[in-house]
């Protein structure tokens, strides 16, 4: 289930706004922080307001420097300005809303529901009406910070995948020590269409202020139309405890996956994760994770088995712009260490991701992203001679539309290509998927 970033559901409330103030109210320096607000700068006219408190009590300057204050960060004031405001023009359906934001910064839910829920009985536009049940779904999930909450979804698609078998582009290639060589078919890249299925849920239960334990689990299937011998399901179950103190929120899990191919085991993983997410502020956060996970494979792949270890470093940040864009980052390092003494078969990684998403319009989200890995063998390859190193590149995108609030369709793309100095190991790969999703909230 997806969660809510409040910074993009709090960007997206103040985009949807209008400002209905008759101009016969306008009235310096009530005009001056409305224009420097229509130009974007709502802390300056916050700024500005703080400069003029004879203007306090005039229902022009009021509500526009009550909707500056709470841009600004200083929910307090703009509350007790909109509060003033309305008690002229209780009808003003802006304001409310405004209003009701000022609350959810505060953290009043209670009080912020209460305006929410009643601007949605007087039928608003569908953009305001989105805005609203996005602040409402971001109540919700704070409030599992002191209530037990659970969710679960399942979700169909269709697609195209390219290289179902990450196969080389070209039977003909040419390896080190063997020279030139001819791929037999099975190795080859083998384009196919896939159906998609998954399902998962999650649960979180507090048990302290501030402390609470969660647990998730997910199922995924995809399945080739024209060659089962590589469709691929997997499952992923971890758990653990979260404890949230002032700007940082710590986690420490477990974890469980499984990878089955062509229906027989293939790779079983357990590991430990610990997290730190730090809220820099209203627009940005970073944050580090520790990993830890043992590999173990089936079959004829057992001399895979190993102990991985890494790090990932994460910094998002979020755009105040009319598509209320967000960035994300994240580097990662690890390493492989064998458990068969097999050096030729693990590795040192380094990689990243860079990505951008945004809202264009009420109901839709998109999201484009670059990745990169590289991956250094530790070991030359008995066979070729050589160690092995792979440069692996992929961009990908997608396309959101929440039919409801529960109903969503997504277009997605990715295409890929991994760079190897053994040529075995080079492929392209492209996939393109539909998928419906529904949420049980």
């Amino acid at each position: 289930m997806r969660s809510i970033n409040m910074k993009v559901v709090i960007g997206a409330a103040a985009a949807a706004l209008q400002l209905l103030v008759p101009n016969a109210l306008l009235a310096a320096p009530a005009d001056e922080i409305k224009v420097l607000m229509e130009a974007g700068r709502n802390k300056d006219a916050y700024a500005f307001g703080r400069q003029h408190p004879e203007a306090l009590g005039d229902p022009a300057f009021d509500f526009f420097f009550g909707i500056a204050a709470i841009d600004a960060g200083s929910a307090g004031e703009g509350v007790l300005a909109l509060e003033r405001y309305l008690l002229n023009f209780p009808d003003n359906v802006s304001a409310r809303l405004q209003l009701a934001r000022g609350y959810f910064a505060l953290g009043e839910d209670a009080r912020a529901r209460e305006e929410f829920s009643g601007i949605l009985k007087q039928n608003p536009s569908s953009d305001v009406a989105a805005t609203i049940e996005r602040y409402l779904d971001a109540i919700r999930l704070r409030e599992t910070r002191y209530r037990t909450s659970s969710g679960a979804f399942v979700e169909v698609g269709i697609g195209y995948d390219s290289n179902v078998n990450g196969g080389v582009a070209n039977s003909n290639i040419t390896l080190p020590g063997l020279g030139p060589v001819i791929i037999a078919s099975l190795g080859t890249k083998q384009s196919s269409g896939f159906g998609w299925l998954s399902a998962g849920g999650y649960l979180s239960h507090p048990v302290a202020p501030g402390v609470a334990l969660f647990g998730n689990g997910q199922v995924d299937s995809k399945l080739n139309f024209t060659d089962d011998t590589f469709d691929q399901a997997n499952l992923n179950l971890s758990g653990g405890v979260s404890y949230r103190q002032e700007q940082s929120l710590y986690r420490l899990g477990a974890n469980f996956t499984n990878l089955w191919v062509d229906d027989r085991d293939f790779r079983s993983t357990y590991g430990a994760t610990g997290e730190w997410l730090y809220q820099i502020d209203q627009q940005q956060a970073a944050g580090l994770i520790g990993q830890y996970a043992r590999l173990d494979y089936s079959g004829n792949q057992s001399p895979r088995d190993a102990n991985y270890w890494g790090v990932i470093g994460t910094y998002r940040k979020l755009f105040t712009n009319a598509w209320q864009p967000i960035l994300s980052v994240a580097l990662t390092a690890g390493t492989e260490n064998t458990l068969t003494n097999r050096p030729d078969l693990v590795r040192n990684l380094l990689g990243g991701r860079i990505g951008v998403s945004f809202t264009p319009q009420a109901k839709w989200g998109v999201s484009i992203a670059y990745g990169y890995l590289q991956s250094d063998y530790k070991g030359a390859d008995p066979l070729f001679g050589v160690t092995r190193k792979d440069k692996y590149d992929a961009v990908d995108a997608a396309v959101t539309y929440l039919y409801t609030k529960n109903l969503s369709f997504k277009g997605e793309v990715l295409y890929a290509k991994n760079h190897s100095n053994i040529a075995l190991f080079a492929y392209p790969r492209n996939i393109a998927a539909f998928k419906v999703r529904y949420e049980f909230q």
